[in-house]
């Protein structure tokens, strides 16, 4: 392993640093071709789109405009998971705590706990996967006010996440929250490889963010075109923005970012997800074949969920593409005006 990470090492410089005249430097196949149709693959989005794909045992990033600052949608949501397990870690409450619901922190864009009567409590552990597998916004606003906004900011930014911004609570009745809430995909890669490879907080956190993430309910984006395999990942969309972000147990796990927005219309998007998440799973199970037969082994290995997954809430299958309901993304925003039922 230590002999591929270095030739992959030397690879990467290669692409900064011109070589030496005469010198050659030898990438693998599948990694040079998921590289060149990465970058190809630009002149065909919709819109405007920005992407990154890492190989977890080498850390080889190829990708296109991966520090562009983009709408993030739901994918803040992991951020504010993040938060919330280092406060855990820190002793200061657990899953079992239970958080009040107050006016302000509803919003109609998303999940059903902004129809509880004001008042109501829920415990940390059902906020969590609420705001995570169908992106409830106002169990997020609940978590967000629980553990603080700056210091969601703080942690990003001293995990070396810098365009990653959450400016207010999640209102999606408001054109602001295309602004208060940015990220990039070199942003959102950097922070599920640290979850992946177990170093987001402690182990035991990265590995609970990870299981709560593998439950994701909405997906109709990266899984799609995919095999039944594991993946653990995100989604966000507004109007004409739809991103998705997450961790790939296939043969050769990776971890991939796809963000676009200023969509002609939400199903080009989708196509275009669709599209990049099949290449970038195709090269890097070519770089599995590759590897095997050059005797390298991967130092990273699928959670032990994805052969027993959790009881609770085993992850659905990912949508075939004929399916009827595959166009149904659920959308972060929503209604500006709540049905009269909704309020207490």
């Amino acid at each position: 392993m230590r002999t591929f990470a270095a030739l992959l090492a030397a690879a990467v410089l290669s692409l900064f640093v011109p070589a030496p005249a005469g010198a050659q430097v030898d990438v693998p196949a599948p990694l040079e071709q998921l590289q060149a149709t990465l970058r190809d693959a630009a002149a065909d989005a919709p819109g405007m789109a920005a992407y990154a794909v890492s190989d977890l045992a080498t850390g080889y990033t190829s990708g296109y405009n991966m520090n562009a600052v983009m709408p993030a949608a739901s994918t803040i949501k992991i951020p504010i998971m993040v938060e919330v397990f280092k406060h855990m870690a820190a002793g200061d409450f657990d899953f079992n705590r239970r958080v009040e619901l107050l006016a302000g922190d509803r919003d109609w864009g998303s999940g059903n706990i902004c129809n509880s009567p004001t008042g109501s409590t829920f415990p940390v552990s059902t906020l969590l996967t609420q705001m995570i597998t169908v992106s409830d916004n106002t169990a997020a606003n609940m978590l967000i006010r629980l553990v603080g906004r700056r210091n969601i900011n703080a942690t990003m930014a001293d995990l070396g996440l810098h365009h990653t911004h959450l400016a207010d609570y999640i209102h999606t009745a408001e054109w602001s929250v295309r602004t208060s809430l940015r990220t990039t995909p070199s942003d959102m890669v950097r922070l599920l490889t640290h979850m992946a490879k177990n170093q987001l907080i402690d182990e035991w956190s990265s590995r609970k963010m990870i299981a709560i993430l593998e439950q994701q309910e909405i997906n109709t984006l990266l899984p799609a075109p995919l095999p039944g395999i594991l993946i653990a990942h995100k989604t966000g969309s507004f109007d004409d923005t739809l991103n998705d972000v997450g961790i790939v147990y296939g043969s050769e796990p990776y971890v991939i970012a796809v963000m676009t927005t200023d969509l002609p219309s939400l199903p080009a998007g989708r196509d275009f997800i669709h599209h990049i998440s099949r290449v970038a799973y195709t090269r890097m199970e070519q770089l599995a074949h590759w590897r095997m037969e050059n005797g390298l082994d991967s130092a990273i290995e699928a959670p032990a969920s994805a052969a027993e997954p959790p009881a609770q809430a085993a992850p659905q299958a990912a949508p075939d593409a004929s399916d009827a309901n595959a166009d149904q993304d659920v959308p972060m925003w929503g209604s500006a005006t709540p049905a009269p039922a909704a309020t207490p």
